[in-house]
């Protein structure tokens, strides 16, 4: 028996004696979607565990595009009597304690969350595990938590840092823009582009954390800093992510710079955009983190804990547990994409076909670049 099935039993059984003509009317899962959840259900949680999948906000396309998605259909393959409950908290902390709070009301048998605030969260996973229920930090390192899993995100740092020192031939000045400080990978991925940067010929003229990693708020700050400084001041940008090498581009672009003549710009997440950016000389390069595999092993791992079975050493992913801040946990590789590489990459993944890079005024860039 699942652990918290006797606990759901029980609230099922009082709530049918005063609400069963609305539950019958509107639908058992009404009351989890009012508060912000998207429930998928592949067959009876009773025999299977409930599944509650918590990701951080909707401004950063990956979320909804590709982590809720995938994580969705490898639970389905996982377990087929499994139930994946969904929320997503728009980057509102408060509305993220709630949802878990509903989650656990729900019968939620384990936690998948990606917080807003990762240092935030330890109440939310004290709120589960007091309940019994385990948590796994998805993405976002929460100390506490049973489970974790993310990239090497210092990594990811190093690797944006080290290409932009190399395409700006390690002279010349920077913009650097990190994320949300209350996101711990932002803290990684900067930490890590520092122990480059640093010790570079490269100069920061402004560095800023975006509060919420928004692609306006990168446009704005970057057009606030060409007030001060001349684009010709600017040889090259440190975006920390795809959205806000956006952003960067349509202030720089607004400001008069030709497409043609934008310093080299880094990015990560590998966004269809950004694709397209790099192909035709907008941006230099992105970092591809392999979504799918992530969320295959945070999905097998889930199973594995709502049925209450052993996690294995090795996943079926074929990564190797190991521990980050005494926390159990899988860390996956990123890989540096440039316009060389898009086709060996995100392509030979599966990840985007040509098709859907290769649209319209991007179809000649696709042709240079050997894609077809």
């Amino acid at each position: 028996m699942n652990r918290s099935l006797s606990r759901r039993l029980a609230t099922w059984s009082a709530a049918a004696l005063v609400a069963g003509s609305f539950l019958t009317a509107c639908g058992a899962n009404e009351a989890a979607d009012n508060s912000g959840s998207d429930s998928t259900s592949s067959g009876d949680s009773a025999s299977g565990g409930t599944i509650a999948l918590l990701l951080p906000e909707s401004k950063t396309t990956r979320y909804e595009a590709f982590d809720k998605p995938l994580f969705e259909d490898a639970v389905s393959k996982a377990c087929s009597d499994c139930t994946v409950d969904y929320y997503n908290a728009d980057q509102d902390e408060s509305k993220q304690a709630q949802q878990l709070t509903t989650a656990l009301n729900a019968g939620a048998d384990v936690v998948v969350l990606d917080p807003v605030n990762g240092e935030g969260a330890t109440g939310m996973v004290q709120e589960a595990q007091g309940q019994d229920v385990p948590v796994i930090a998805y993405d976002r390192f929460i100390q506490g938590a049973d489970y974790y899993m993310s990239f090497d995100n210092e990594t990811v740092g190093k690797m944006q840092a080290e290409a932009l020192v190399k395409a700006m031939g390690d002279q010349g000045s920077i913009l650097m823009l990190n994320g949300a400080p209350s996101d711990p990978n932002a803290a990684q991925f900067k930490a890590g582009a520092h122990s480059v940067l640093d010790d570079s010929g490269v100069k920061i003229l402004e560095e800023y954390d975006n509060p919420d990693w928004s692609p306006e708020n990168a446009q704005q700050w970057t057009s606030d800093q060409l007030s001060k400084y001349q684009p010709a001041d600017i040889q090259g940008v440190y975006a920390a992510n795809d959205g806000q090498a956006g952003g960067v581009v349509a202030a720089l672009t607004g400001a008069g710079v030709k497409s043609d003549a934008l310093p080299p710009i880094t990015g990560q997440d590998a966004e269809i955009a950004a694709i397209q950016r790099i192909l035709t000389g907008e941006q230099a390069m992105t970092i591809y983190k392999p979504i799918p595999i992530e969320a295959d092993t945070a999905a097998e791992v889930a199973v594995d804990l709502a049925q209450g079975n052993d996690v294995p050493t090795t996943s079926d992913t074929g990564i190797d547990q190991s521990t980050y801040q005494d926390v159990k946990s899988f860390i996956f590789t990123p890989i540096v994409v440039t316009k060389d590489n898009v086709a060996d990459t995100v392509i030979k993944d599966g990840f985007y076909s040509a098709s859907d890079i290769c649209t319209g005024d991007y179809a000649d860039a696709c042709q240079a670049a050997g894609i077809s």
